[in-house]
């Protein structure tokens, strides 16, 4: 679960990038995190996972504090960024071990996960590679699969379909709704609208770092696409 209270992010002296945010995200949400480019989803998203500080507000990780007890926030966070930032000199096995001793994965398991996350993003052969040699794409699914291998509680994803092949697609598709299903609180940024509309139950829209829209996916489209009502309200809506 993941709960942000009277959140604000300030760069410089009244220079917000986030201002005012509250947001809840329960237990079995997937909640797409929509808006402009600069409307404050990476910078909300980086603090949400303790990258980025701040000191107006709080941000409860099931119900603790990421600014008080970021350690055993973060234990059961996986945080995937936009632009994969991984050690490039490891071969991607060597990364997901690094991860997996990390949080300190039990080796059978550890086996069992890299296996099947390996298999489900096509990965398998290109392991023992080094990190340096992959493709963007490849980037984004050692990155994902080192983040799924302790089976987080909370996962935050910066545009995770970027660079991903449509099979990748499909497959992380499929795993954010079964690791929902099992209880798991899902938020993700993104620009594509039509995948955000089919695949998550909650939505939460951003303009110029304040929060115009959150509520249920069902109630917010009803009758027209997500890119109509994403339109209509971003032309719309005056900020103050």
């Amino acid at each position: 679960m993941i709960v942000i209270q009277n959140f604000s992010k300030a760069y410089s002296k009244n220079k917000y990038a986030v201002k005012d945010l509250n947001l809840t995200i329960d237990n079995g949400d997937i909640c797409a995190f929509v808006g402009h480019n600069g409307a404050g989803k990476t910078t909300t998203l980086k603090c949400i996972v303790g990258i980025l500080d701040f000191k107006e507000g709080d941000i409860f990780i099931n119900d603790k504090s990421i600014k008080t007890a970021s350690l055993d926030c973060k234990k059961g966070i996986a945080y995937i960024p936009d632009n994969p930032d991984i050690y490039e000199h490891l071969r991607g096995i060597d990364y997901i071990n690094f991860i997996a001793s990390v949080f300190k994965i039990p080796h059978q398991k550890k086996i069992e996960l890299t296996q099947r996350y390996s298999e489900m993003f096509e990965m398998s052969q290109y392991l023992n590679q080094s990190i340096n040699n992959y493709s963007h794409g490849m980037k984004q699914k050692i990155s994902l699969i080192a983040a799924l291998i302790h089976e987080p509680q909370v996962l935050i994803l910066d545009e995770p379909f970027v660079g991903l092949d449509p099979i990748s697609t499909h497959k992380l598709k499929e795993e954010m709704q079964r690791l929902a299903s099992n209880g798991a609180t899902i938020l993700f940024s993104t620009h594509i609208l039509d995948v955000a509309e089919k695949l998550c139950n909650k939505i939460a829209i951003l303009k110029e770092g304040k929060l115009i829209y959150s509520g249920k996916m069902s109630e917010l489209i009803q009758n027209k696409s997500l890119e109509e009502i994403y339109m209509e309200m971003d032309n719309n809506v005056e900020l103050i």
